[in-house]
């Protein structure tokens, strides 16, 4: 009898809380006869959820280190936005409100007085009318780094300098790279990928294993899914909230995975590859002058507006003026950065940078001598994936719906902040506690539940994972990191044995 109770509790310790009635049969009597060898289970629908429970529980066990940093790090550049203003609102907004802004080559004298080094990169006008204008210098010293001057539009003051990251501030900058790698570098990017490759797993996994539990009326009602089970105890109760919290974080949870892949590092190449393949990226906008020979290297035209910075010297301040006028009464209002021309004869580049809903990415290249719109971009002409993608980023960044967004990504990261302790406690709580057999965690699901998949999702399963594996390389390789490391444990186990 009591070996029966252990093969149980070595069954009963999956993530999502399999209970020991379902992990393994209930036996009430032992049978007098002579112990001999179990018979194999059969191939059967059960062996896909046991799998399930596997894979859930590994993944949990493993990944979930990743998952609960990147939340953290996450929920901290979610609030960058009112972290800027509070740290830097001296440089970022204007003492008092003017009537009508000065033209931007006084503003830009007054900055190039106050920082005469680099040249001048481009120039952003005000969000609001709050707001200092930016003067970008591209400054060799600082490599893809530069030197934003902030600017009183009104009276023309410089209010201070920050050396900003494709427009981001210091502490902006910090926290994403945090976020991002935590300051390790290529290196350190894997940890993102881990963790955003294996989140829709464990999410997919985990849902599958809730609503698919048989066990009482609970599981088969609304509230028996989304909300948790006060009057259960113990596991079953922490069980009840991991998985019903997770129910809720669901959606949200996927949409972070799949964004966060797309700028990734490896399946990051993956998604560019795909968009190559069915040319879904957005439309580059041609800075070349009608008749005027294409630069060498850029005959495919200049893509302004998304934090480049081709620094010129001989930049005509008035320019910025002209281009700007020129851009307005093409339509294109609210902030824009207006870059000049890398290469002498060429066209100014003018782009709007209105991220919030409903976003505005118009761009036009300006002749500022002939005062005319030589080319144009629109955002309604974007391939749908890349209006996907760009939303994409823009939502999983918290700046998209403005605070709304801010605040649902917040809860989001607390929610998986807890989901991930909740997972952890369970594996505590179905420790053994017997005298005898004392133990400070959970074992993991039994092995070789694979020979109980049927044979079509076998079949049919090993090519897909494997197509899986290809499009995401990180969660390949860490999936195949998991079955050596079962293989050896079993091999290991099977010589102790003999």
């Amino acid at each position: 009898m009591s070996s029966r109770i252990e093969e149980t509790l070595q069954n009963d310790h999956d993530p999502v809380g399999v209970s020991s009635a379902e992990a393994a049969p209930a036996v009430a009597v032992e049978s007098p006869a002579a112990p001999g060898p179990e018979p194999r289970p059969g191939r059967s629908w059960q062996g896909v959820r046991a799998l399930l429970v596997r894979l859930h529980f590994y993944a949990g066990v493993f990944v979930a280190p990743f998952l609960l940093v990147a939340a953290l790090t996450g929920l901290a550049y979610t609030f960058t936005p009112q972290l800027d203003q509070l740290v830097y609102g001296d440089q970022l907004r204007v003492e008092h409100v003017g009537d009508k802004p000065r033209p931007l080559a006084d503003q830009i004298a007054a900055g190039r007085a106050a920082h005469p080094e680099g040249s001048l990169a481009s120039v952003v006008t005000p969000p609001g009318p709050e707001d200092t204008t930016r003067v970008v210098l591209s400054v060799p010293e600082l490599g893809e780094k530069q030197r934003t001057v902030f600017v009183d539009p009104y009276t023309a003051e410089v209010q201070g300098e920050l050396t900003t990251s494709w427009g981001s501030t210091p502490l902006t900058t910090w926290l994403d790279e945090l976020h991002r790698n935590l300051h390790l570098g290529e290196t350190g990017r894997l940890y993102s990928e881990v963790a955003a490759s294996w989140l829709w797993v464990l999410v997919a996994g985990g849902l599958a294993l809730w609503l698919g539990r048989s066990r009482g009326q609970r599981a088969k009602s609304a509230r028996g899914v989304l909300l948790p089970d006060r009057s259960a105890q113990g596991v079953r109760r922490t069980r009840s909230w991991h998985a019903a919290t997770g129910v809720w974080l669901a959606l949200g949870l996927l949409f972070l995975s799949a964004t966060g892949l797309t700028w990734s590092k490896y399946a990051g190449e993956r998604f560019g590859q795909l968009l190559d393949a069915v040319k879904g990226h957005a439309p580059e906008l041609d800075t070349t002058l009608p008749g005027a020979k294409a630069p060498a290297g850029n005959e495919g035209g200049e893509h302004a507006g998304h934090g480049d910075t081709h620094a010129t010297a001989s930049a005509d301040p008035a320019g910025f003026d002209a281009a700007l006028a020129v851009a307005r009464e093409a339509g294109l209002d609210g902030q824009v950065e207006v870059t000049p021309p890398a290469d002498s004869p060429g066209a100014w580049a003018v782009a709007q940078k209105d991220n919030e809903w409903p976003v505005h990415y118009d761009q036009v290249a300006v002749d500022t001598e002939k005062g005319e719109v030589t080319s144009r971009s629109r955002w309604a002409d974007y391939p749908l994936l890349a209006k996907l993608s760009k939303l994409g980023v823009q939502g999983h960044m918290g700046v998209l719906f403005g605070i709304v967004n801010q605040i649902v990504l917040a809860a989001i990261a607390l929610g998986l902040t807890a989901v991930t302790i909740w997972g952890y406690r369970m594996w505590w709580q179905r420790r053994p506690t017997r005298e005898d057999r004392k133990a400070a965690l959970a074992k993991a699901p039994a092995r070789g539940v694979w020979r109980r998949l049927p044979l079509p999702v076998l079949i049919l399963g090993v090519p897909a994972v494997a197509a899986l594996g290809w499009a995401l390389p990180v969660l390949g390789l860490t999936l195949l990191g998991f079955l050596v490391l079962d293989v050896a444990i079993g091999l290991v186990r099977r010589f102790r044995t003999a």
